[in-house]
This record gives structure tokens, sequence and C-alpha cells, in this order.
């Protein structure tokens, strides 16, 4: 009976402090015009063995887990009406054949509700996820070709987090508020920028978009459910070096946000808690803070010694994770994510970049060192530290948001729609006006690489003598070049000024190299514009895409488009096409323009093809829908090393302690670091997902039960996996715990958790956890 009334008050009490929440938070709406849902899902995939996609580092293979990668979706649609889906993924790019197989899954799901013309993909850009998801060659040559556990983690995770969205619809509004961020991004090729012309650069007051814009979704009964934001800064503060999965700086912001949320709803104090901007200090809101006699404390904690490896089920993990912990049953979870945008050119490294050897800044026209590339590396703001870099780009980005997300109040209104088309970028004709009234017919190429594209940029060089700004080329490189293929007079004549060093787009062994094929999509919520490409477009080429798309759509003459019109680019979506700079920047032929693959009229191309887009979407005329991307799925070759069996030690377990913890240990919050080794087994065999490989527990003194308070979705906790020898079968798990500041004193182990398999293939569970210890 008493805990019935306990239920019955706390239940009233949530009640009225999320309506007192809403009142103080952008007001209530019983009429909304639209449905709303979120959804995310765990997509981390394989942390051992796969190589990273993004810098090209065939050293560069995950070895553990960082933090954890999610799909996050938002669903709209008009109740007797059209819908449209976005999927933010902390990865480092959409996939084209990721996506044709989650609609394959959709449609077998709900008929032709959520198609490829409503259905947006887009990747964050990190560079610390698991790799091997892309379908054409050059993509995924530095992972050992294609990797199916990277490309079913994520179509899988894809699918589950739209199906969460989807079964959350409910009526609700959306709000749109946009701000400047100023310290997360800066150039990275600052002299192909000035290249463009000197009118253009005068009406803007950076040389990158400063601008964040953040959807803040409401639903009418529960309140906030969650952001969506973009802001153009790359995933590139962790290094070429890492080896842990993470989300990199937009990943740690989502994560920022999520828990800030989810603390505050758990503490049940809107009215003051709900303005802070501090990262949020999770634990503390779901552990009793006892001070406790330290003595006391540490009797307690020597009762509690190493625990050997036991079996474990396959859902133990799953159920011990914290966030399962936090999240209410009958609420729907918070969702904030953190999109890509224009990056190309952007940098997270805003100290600048440095020799590594002489500690002076770079040369600027080339981004070398005594001529060479290698020693040219970007600092970020928490330098030396990587780590650090990415929690405090995360940490501004999740400020800036807050603050952007607390004073929303622009509400979304009118239709939803949508517009697609897949265009054949290798061979499109492109109508440019001159200024004489005339026009002139020009040509994209098929795809092709430049010799600076080698030379990788300062946030993670490249190797040999490879410089940016080389519109020259190497008669060495050309020979190498030319065992793989020679291009044509016409190709390199439609690439100029370009060096030819890779002709992808006309390389098709064993299948093809490069897309030529590429989706470009619009959705629309009321007055917003969301522009999903499939690259990576430098500040000066977005501006103009945005400024064009919003020029077309106000010229139109429709009056739903009579106020504000909002556009924002959603980069690396649907798929991957690497770069597109303006005609100006790509006469330099820094990285980014030796990476626009389709030649110096590639950003013309998908100008001309927005404004056709945008034109049928505000006139409601249908389009075409293009030429089909191929499926290239059954043709995928992969030469990673599958997991034969793991192995222990004659009288060892697996999840035995090989390194515990000393005895009658006692450290301080905000200053010490814990480390425990364990006996384990290689992460592939079971990726845990929705799960956690290590864990953090506190000793509830009350019942001597251990409750869950960090894990390996935490920036402070990190799971790492190594074996003695490359082909070894042992392998350990090393968990270090950095004791943040916002930890409760008192009684702390480690656990672990893994997969082993035996050499006939069956996979059994274990778990281990060290001996206790105190935090004060």
């Amino acid at each position: 009976m008493e805990l019935s009334l306990v239920r019955l008050w706390t239940t009233c009490f949530f009640y009225i402090s999320t309506l007192l929440f809403l009142l103080i938070g952008g007001g209530v709406y019983s009429h909304s015009e639209y449905l709303i849902g979120l959804g995310s899902y765990d997509i981390t995939g394989p942390a051992a063995d796969v190589n990273m996609m993004g810098y090209a580092n065939m050293e560069q293979v995950a070895s553990g887990i960082h933090f954890r990668l999610r799909a996050r979706t938002f669903i709209v649609s008009q109740p007797q009406g059209k819908r449209v889906v976005f999927v933010n993924l902390d990865a480092c790019m959409a996939s084209q054949i990721v996506k044709l197989k989650v609609i394959e899954r959709l449609k077998a799901r709900y008929g032709d509700l959520y198609t490829e013309k409503n259905v947006g993909i887009s990747g964050i850009h990190t560079h610390a996820g698991p790799g091997g998801y892309l379908q054409y060659v050059i993509y995924i040559v530095t992972s050992l070709g294609f990797v199916r556990q990277s490309f079913d983690a994520l179509v899988d995770g894809i699918e589950n987090s739209i199906i969460q969205a989807h079964e959350n619809l409910r009526p609700g509004s959306i709000f749109i508020n946009n701000g400047e961020l100023l310290d997360a991004g800066v150039n990275r090729s600052p002299s192909a920028y000035l290249n463009n012309p000197s009118g253009e650069r005068s009406k803007h007051k950076y040389d990158v978009d400063k601008e964040m814009t953040l959807l803040k979704f409401v639903d009418d009964q529960w309140g906030p459910v969650g952001s969506f934001n973009w802001f153009a800064t790359h995933g590139t503060s962790m290094s070429r070096s890492n080896s842990l999965i993470s989300g990199d700086n937009k990943g740690a912001a989502s994560r920022f946000m999520e828990d800030w949320f989810e603390q505050n709803t758990v503490e049940r104090s809107y009215s003051e808690e709900f303005i802070s901007d501090e990262i949020p200090r999770r634990v503390s809101s779901i552990i009793e803070n006892h001070q406790d006699n330290h003595q006391e404390l540490l009797e307690l904690a020597s009762y509690f010694e190493s625990q050997p490896g036991k079996p474990a089920t396959r859902i133990s993990s799953s159920a011990r994770r914290v966030r399962s912990a936090l999240r209410k049953a009958d609420m729907p979870g918070f969702v904030s994510a953190f999109c890509q945008t224009n990056c190309g050119d952007v940098s997270p490294n805003v100290l600048g970049a440095f020799c590594l050897d002489t500690g002076l800044p770079c040369d600027f026209n080339h981004s070398t060192c005594g001529g060479k590339n290698e020693m040219c590396y970007g600092r970020g703001p928490g330098y030396p530290d990587e780590f650090e870099s990415t929690c405090i780009i995360g940490e501004r980005q999740f400020k800036m948001a807050l603050e952007l997300f607390n004073k929303a109040s622009e509400q979304l209104e009118g239709k939803v729609d949508y517009r697609h088309v897949y265009v054949d970028f290798s061979q499109l004709n492109v109508t440019l006006p001159e200024k004489d009234g005339k026009s002139e017919v020009v040509k994209t190429c098929p795809a092709a690489m430049g010799f600076a594209f080698a030379a990788g940029t300062t946030d993670g060089p490249g190797a040999f003598d490879f410089t940016q700004g080389d519109d020259k080329g190497n008669p060495f490189w050309r020979l190498v070049r030319n065992v793989l293929k020679t291009p044509d007079k016409k190709q390199i004549d439609c690439h100029y000024p370009k060096p030819i060093l890779l002709d992808t787009g006309e390389m098709t062994k064993p299948y093809d190299w490069a897309p030529s094929i590429l989706s470009l999509q619009i959705l629309r919520i009321g007055q917003l514009f969301i522009l999903s490409v499939p690259g990576e477009f430098t500040t000066m080429a977005g501006r103009r895409l945005r400024d064009a798309v919003k020029t077309q759509l106000k010229n139109s003459g429709n009056k739903d488009l009579s106020g504000e019109i909002h556009v924002v680019i959603a980069g690396l979506a649907n798929g991957y096409s690497q770069y597109v700079t303006t005609f100006e920047e790509y006469q330099v032929q820094r990285y980014e323009g030796a990476s626009t693959l389709y030649g110096p009229h590639t950003l013309s191309g998908y100008i001309q093809e927005f404004k056709k887009l945008s034109k049928s979407l505000v006139l409601d005329m249908p389009v075409q829908p293009g030429p089909q991307p191929p499926d290239l799925l059954d043709k995928q070759l992969s030469f990673l090393t599958p997991v034969m069996m793991d192995t222990t030690p004659d009288g060892d377990s697996f999840g035995d302690v090989i390194s515990d913890v000393p005895k009658n240990l006692s450290l301080k919050r905000g200053n010490d670091q814990v480390t425990v080794v364990f006996r384990s087994a290689c992460p592939r065999n079971d990726l845990l997902t929705e799960g956690t490989f290590a864990l953090v527990e506190k000793l509830e003194q009350k019942d001597k039960t251990w409750t869950p308070v960090y894990d390996d979705d935490d920036l402070c906790l990190r799971f790492k996996w190594s074996r003695p020898k490359k082909l070894s079968s042992r392998s350990q798990a090393t968990v270090e715990w950095r004791i943040p500041e916002s930890a409760s004193p008192g009684v702390y182990r480690i656990t672990h958790f893994g997969a082993a398999k035996k050499l006939f293939g069956s996979v059994h569970h274990f778990t281990g956890s060290s001996s206790a210890f105190v935090v004060t």
C-alpha cells in the first residue's frame, strides 16, 4: 500500500513538473499539425580487427571503444499527408548499398510508406568507426574489402531506429532556431578559399560557416522528445593513430545533450536545471550520495575480491547497460543528433596546423614542413590530448545547441513533402549562364582523383612525396598509376587542371571503383528545406548551393513561401562521392579540389539539378527517377581474416582478472584513474549491440547489490582490446576508468562482458569483475 502511494505521488509530481517545463520551455500546443516520432539504435559494429573509415590508414585498426555509435532518426508526417524520414549516423558517411538494403527492408515491413524518395540518411563524418560498408572498391581497399559485420550493424541499426520512430509517432510541434558558434571550426585550406572572387568573399564575415540550425521536437503529451541540428566541422578531433571506436566531437555532443536531458528528467527539476549548460552529472542523480567514513568504506570494499570469470547469458550486458536503467518504459527516450553539413574544408583542430619537428606553422599554400606533408598536423583545443579535444569541441556544440533549444520559438508550419532523383554525374550536361545573357554547355567527367588527394590534409597527412596544391603530378607516380589504368586525353582534358592519379570512374575490375550515379534529395517540413548531398561540400560551395535553392524557392511565387525560408545541407547523405569545391577552389588543387571527383563543373551540376528539384517541389510537379544505381552486394570481396577460436592459458577462464586493483585502493574524483585487465575474447564474436563490454558498478550499501553507473558508452570509460600477437587466439581486455568529478563517493568495481568462440564455431558468453575499491 505504501509503495502504491509513492508511485501515485511520483506519477502526479512528474506530470506537474512536465507541464511546468512545457510552459517554461515553449508552450503546449494541443492542435499540432504534425505527427512526430524519434528513435535511436546502436550501430557500433565490430570493435576489433576492422580498419577504420576516413583516414585511409591501413594501420588504423579498431581495438576497443571510446564510446558507442548510434543511428538517430526523426519522422515527421502530416496526419492525412506525406511524411519524411531523416536518419543521422554516427558513421563516416552514408552508404549507397546500405540505403538500398534499408529501403528493401522497410518496403517489406511497411509497403510504400518509406522509400528512397522520402528517407534521407546522413553521416556525421567520424573517422573512428569501422569501415568496409561501402560498395565501391576505392572506399574498401584499406579495410581489406567488404566487411559484412560493419554493413549489417548499420542496416540493422538504421532499420531499428526507423521502426522506433514510426512506433513513437504522436501529435507534436517542431521549433527551429539558429545561432553562431565561433570556436568549433577553422578553414584547413584557406589558400583555396582565397581563390574565390573577392566580391563573393566580402559578403561573408568568416571563411567557414559558423551557423548552427536546430530543430526542437515537442510531443503534445510528453513535452520535448529530441533535437536535431546541423553545423559544419569535420569529425577529425580523433587522429589517424586512434584505434578506439568513437563518434568524435559530434557523437560526444549527442551524448552530452541526451544525458543532460535524462538527468533533468530523473531529477524532476526543470525550472532551474533545464537552463544549465553544464556537462551532465548523470550518476549523482541516480545513486544516493552517502558521506560515509573513509575507513568504513575501505573495510567494506575489502569484503569484495575479484570475481573469477564465469558464464553469462547473451543479454547480461544489455540488462546491465546504464542507459537502459535510466529509460522510462512509458516515456520515449530523448534523442539528440548533431548532424553534418558543408564541412569539406572545415577542421575542428582550431589552434591551427604546425610542424611536428620545428613547432612552427606549416606552409600556407601547401601545408608542408620543409616541402614534406607528413609532419604537418592540425592541433585541437586540447592538444596534445585528442580525447580532450574531442570533448571540448563536442561540449562547444552541445552548449550552443542547448542555448538554441531553450530559446527556440519559431514553429515550423506547412506542407511536408520531398523530391528525389538519381543523376549520372559521369556525363552530365551543365548549362553555365554567362554575363551577356548567353549560356555555355559544359560536361562533368567520369570520376578521377588528383595527385593532391594522396597528400591528405592537416587533419590527417598522407605519405610519400605528395603535396597539396600539386597541379602538375609526378613522373614516377604516373608510371605507378598506369599499371592500374591510364587515363585517355579526353579524361585528362575534362579534369584539367587536376593531374589524374587514379582514374577511378573508368576502373571496373573486379567491379566499379567509384560511383557514377548519385542520389539528390530535398526533404521539406514547412519552411525548412533539407538538401541531402552525397559528398563533402566546402564552405563556399555549400553557400552557393543554399543560396541558389533559396532564390529558386523565393522566386517561385508560392504563397506558402512568402516568409522566412530555412535551407540546410545534410552532408555525406544517401551515399558518398568525396568532395565538392567551387570552380575557383578546384583550380588550386588542394586536397579537396583533387578529391572533387567529377571535374571542375561538379558544383555547377549540383546547383543545376537541385534548382530543378526545388522547382518541382514548390510547383508540385513530379520528377523522373533517373537511372537506378547498381547493387554490387553480391560482387563484394573480403580478405579480412575470420575469428577461428579463442583460448586462455591452462587453468584460466574467460573473464578472469589478470591485473587487479591494489588492495585498500582509494581514489579521488576528478583526478585519478583505475585500470583493470581481464582474460578476454575477440569482440567480433558478439558485437553486444545495445549492450556493453565494460561496466563500472557502485555498491548499494543497504542491500549489498551492485548498480551500473558507467559503461562503454561513457566518455570517461575506455574499453581496449588486444592480442599478444597478430594471429594469436589469446587476448585481453583493458578497462580504464577516469573518475569524473561527478562520481558519487562510495565503493566501486569494474566488470567486463564478452563472448568467446570455440574451434567449431559455437559462441559462449562470459563475465568477470575486479576487486572493489573506494572513491572519495
